[in-house]
């Protein structure tokens, strides 16, 4: 059994988010496991650029409420105790609502499994894409 030293906070970079989030790292597991786990806050309005995961995401929110947005338009509204799963490849973005923080754990694994990146970062999202109509899990 090992006890992990505890990371400090960190600021998430402007080039991959829009708005102030806030991150703590849980895990980040080295080979020949590639388990990732972070705690991450966002601010009213906050938003991760577009990205996928090679190995896909799993996001359960803790509270606030979360907005996870994907290629087709789709938009849902997800509440604390919601876990929404991203599949290998699938572009996506999440973020909170205008009027409320949000905390989430995200769960990712490290390289994909012809080593490249774990995580490709592309375009910011617009207000058009982070205002569309959305569904909710409730």
């Amino acid at each position: 059994m090992e006890i992990l030293t505890r990371q400090p906070t960190a600021k998430a970079p402007a080039d991959w988010f829009t708005g102030d989030v806030w991150f703590d790292v849980i895990y980040a597991g080295e080979e020949p496991s590639r388990m990732r786990a972070n705690m991450v806050r966002f601010s009213p309005c906050a938003r991760t650029d577009w990205h996928s995961h090679a190995q896909g995401q799993t996001l359960h929110i803790v509270s606030g409420i979360a907005l996870i947005g994907i290629r087709d338009g789709t938009v849902i509204e997800a509440h604390p105790g919601d876990t929404i799963r991203t599949p290998p490849g699938e572009e996506h973005w999440h973020g909170a609502t205008r009027e409320h923080f949000m905390t989430h754990l995200a769960l990712w694994e490290g390289t994909g499994l012809d080593g490249g990146p774990e995580t490709t970062w592309l375009e910011k999202v617009d207000d058009a894409e982070y205002d569309a109509p959305r569904s909710r899990t409730r």
